[in-house]
């Protein structure tokens, strides 16, 4: 940070720093300052960059959280809620789909009332997907029990951090805080901002963490925390949560003016930018409200008596508050980034109306307008827009159309789409040049693989055009495996690199059909497609495809957050194959580090500094995972190896079709994130299998095969042989690591090891 020290706002206030700085980089220092125990997270965009400042400043020693990597959002909740229910002080951060998947562990958590701070950096929800900011996310929230406060500015966000974790730890309140604030508009644009130069400042104004309620501190003093209750029991326990929730308005307030006495800033119950006397306003969250008030001077100017509303909390929704703001504005335009489908208006212009609805005297006109969907950018005439309309209902006496969508357009049919590329199917990729036969005696197949120019004349399945970064091996290693494959496929690409790359509405790379979902769900939507497809076809309602194959590509870390649908369709045993890229990270956020990160690689969430030397522990064997689940065809290939890839491509699908689930794990250079040369990708991923850190294997009917030996062929290299390619890794080389570097070795050659006894022995 640049930083600035500023005059002082008020007489003995405490020292605070000037500087420019985003919303997230604010949130990490909020959480730094406190010094919270835990935090349990996982990387979605827009909210990843808080846990990689948080990780950044944790190299540096500035701060003592334990930053733990959860598998999915699913699993970061649940590892805040168990460090909370210990009595810790807990924070996270999240966004749109990964706040989905968090949601079913949200109502555990403020029904048991157990405080903590949830940075919620607001984006559209999927699907379709969009990364971009509106408040799909927020509107779920709503309900869940917890409550919110929202930040217009970076400036809001770094304080309301501060003053959230107080109130949820307040004793008439006692419930967790989401700070929302917009994706990409507050959360990475930089603004003036101010922050206490002394931490000890933020933990004085906080307070020491409580321990007057019951938490898991003392075996000594048992607790039984989320005992199942009947209906009157519950009923008195959300009657306790909702007066906590009503109680939170109160205390919001009081330490809202405590936090003005040491900052000089105020945060009231609801922003009021020139409605003294305003007959027509505008009622916006977060960074649109900013925007409108340029407009509202523009309007004044013009003699018009404009104003807007901007609540900084909005559960409790403070009803009593805006009734009174709204007692002489003659006509409202509520604007929300969010919808209630089918409910004639979002669910705040809902509870403006039933606020108003209680003031007998009270005669505005409420218009609604859905506008900002997926990151639609909100200017200042797009403001000066809404309060024409509401200018046009105050003149009518009645809002002519009181919801509607704004921005929207209808399309003409001169624009339709049309196919730039012809698709490709059927005899186009059925060569017959690959041949694959049963041998029954040894329970295996037996393939036979044409030289690879051969196989040149098979079309490829993603046309040029796509934006993936250079060198990238993903796209390269995809194809040569869809070299092995015969006829028509259908594929589910999971979120990450190779989706975005080759789709973006409205282009396609994709030559042959392909569907996209989220991380956590791949494995069990395709497995419904090849169901529905197959049962389709008994019944003859579609004609028969004799040679399609369904492929699922995961990558990313996909395997993680995936992991349980993986392997409950591998249970399941379904005509599919899911095939994992592993570029070692999370490479479509910005290179977090996956379960799929070797020890000590470093990432933006295993950095390497003075207090911690990259990734802490050892990555995980996908595929010894999956071969647990006894499918029928397990293996690992890289293309640098390319005759061994098509081959298991080939025993791949005739599994697939023939007998059910197979895994395959590809081992694909990201140069970006590996911060290596673009041109050595296929050379560094040679490195890694001659090093036996990512050994060639197939697992076919139970019986372990290694396709590739290093050592008999005296290949085999150590891996600082491999390691020294990569940026990421040079720190390893160094002599103060070395023990890292012998304890990853180890895990290595241990790996290695039990492979080599597998080989040798078809019963293990």
């Amino acid at each position: 940070m640049s930083v600035l020290e500023n005059d002082l706002i008020i007489q003995n206030a405490p020292v605070q720093v000037t500087t420019f700085e985003s919303g997230n980089e604010m949130a990490a220092m909020a959480a730094a300052q406190i010094n919270y125990h835990v935090m349990g997270y996982f990387p979605i965009t827009p909210s990843t960059e808080v846990a990689q400042y948080l990780d950044q400043m944790k190299t540096r020693g500035e701060h003592d959280i334990q930053l733990i990597p959860a598998d999915g959002e699913h699993g970061s909740a649940g590892i805040c809620y168990g460090a909370a229910a210990t009595g810790a002080r807990v924070v996270n951060a999240t966004s749109a789909n990964g706040f989905m998947y968090m949601l079913e562990q949200m109502p555990v958590q403020s029904g048991t009332r157990f405080p903590m701070v949830l940075n919620l950096v607001t984006r559209a929800i999927s699907g379709p997907l969009d990364i971009r900011g509106d408040h799909s996310d927020l509107y779920f929230a709503l309900n869940t029990g917890w409550v919110i406060i929202t930040a217009r500015t970076p400036q809001a966000v770094y304080d309301l951090n501060i003053m959230a974790l107080k109130i949820a730890e307040h004793a008439k309140v006692r419930l967790p805080v989401i700070v929302a604030y917009d994706g990409f508009f507050t959360s990475h644009q930089k603004r003036k901002v101010q922050y206490f130069k002394d931490k000890k400042v933020v933990q004085d104004f906080v307070g020491p963490c409580p321990t007057d309620y019951p938490a898991i501190r003392d075996p000594k003093k048992p607790v039984t925390i989320g005992a199942h209750m009947n209906g009157d029991d519950l009923l008195n326990n959300h009657y306790q949560q909702s007066e906590a929730m009503y109680q939170a308005k109160d205390v919001f307030a009081e330490i809202s003016k405590e936090f003005e006495k040491m900052s000089g800033r105020s945060y009231p119950i609801l922003d009021l930018y020139m409605m003294e006397d305003a007959e027509v306003a505008l009622f916006l969250l977060n960074s649109a409200a900013e925007t409108a008030k340029d407009v509202v001077d523009r309007l004044r100017k013009k003699g018009i008596k404009a104003g807007v509303i901007s609540p900084n909390i909005i559960r409790p929704f403070p009803a009593a508050e805006i009734r009174e703001a709204l007692k002489n504005v003659k006509a409202l335009l509520v604007g929300e980034r969010a919808d209630s489908y089918g409910g004639n208006g979002p669910n705040l212009t809902h509870e403006v109306k039933s606020a108003i609805q209680e003031d007998k005297n009270n005669e505005t006109i409420v218009l609604s307008r859905v506008f900002g969907l997926g990151g639609k950018d909100f200017y200042a005439d797009d403001a000066e827009q809404f309060f024409e309309m509401a200018l046009d209902a105050l003149d009518k006496g009645y809002a002519e159309k009181p919801f509607d969508y704004y921005g929207h357009y209808i399309g003409k049919p001169e624009n339709d789409l049309t196919p730039v590329i012809e698709p490709q199917y059927g005899e186009a990729y059925n060569t017959g040049l690959i041949q694959v036969t049963p041998d029954e005696e040894n329970n295996r197949l037996n393939v036979k693989v044409p030289p690879l120019r051969s196989l040149a004349v098979k079309p490829k399945r993603l046309a040029p055009g796509h934006g993936a970064c250079p060198g990238c091996g993903i796209l390269s290693g995809l194809e040569l495996f869809f070299k092995g494959i015969e006829g028509d496929v259908v594929v589910l690409f999971h979120t990450g690199c190779a989706y975005v790359v080759t789709t973006a509405y409205p282009h396609t790379s994709h030559k042959q059909t392909m569907m996209h979902n989220l991380f956590q769900n791949g494995p069990a939507t395709l497995s419904g497609t090849v169901e529905a497809f197959l049962e389709l076809q008994r019944r003859g309602e579609i004609e028969v495809q004799e040679n399609t194959t369904f492929v699922m590509i995961t990558g990313d870390g996909g395997m993680d957050i995936g992991m349980g649908s993986a392997i409950g369709t591998a249970l399941r045993n379904h005509n599919l194959i899911m095939l994992e890229y592993d570029n070692e990270g999370y490479m479509n956020t910005g290179s977090q580090l996956s379960y799929s990160t070797p020890i000590g690689h470093m990432t933006s969430t295993s950095g390497v500094g003075r207090a911690q030397k990259g990734k802490s522990f050892h990555h995980k064997d996908t595929a010894q995972i999956m071969a647990a689940t006894n499918i029928p065809y397990v293996f690992t290939a890289s293309e640098a190896f390319p005759q061994d890839l098509v081959k298991k491509a080939a025993k791949a699908q005739w599994y697939a079709q023939n007998v059910g689930t197979v895994y395959g794990k590809l081992l694909v250079s990201c140069p970006l994130n590996w911060k290596a040369e673009d041109q050595f990708g296929t050379k560094i991923v040679e490195a890694a299998v001659n090093s036996c850190f990512f050994p060639l294997y197939e697992v076919e009917n139970g019986i372990t095969t290694i396709t590739y030996d290093p050592e008999a062929k005296d290949k085999k290299v150590s891996l600082t042989e491999w390691l020294k390619f990569m940026g990421k890794t040079k720190h390893l080389l160094k002599e103060e690591n070395k023990e890292m570097l012998n304890d990853f070795n180890k895990e290595v050659e241990k790996r290695w090891s039990k492979l080599k006894v597998k080989h040798e022995n078809a019963l293990l």
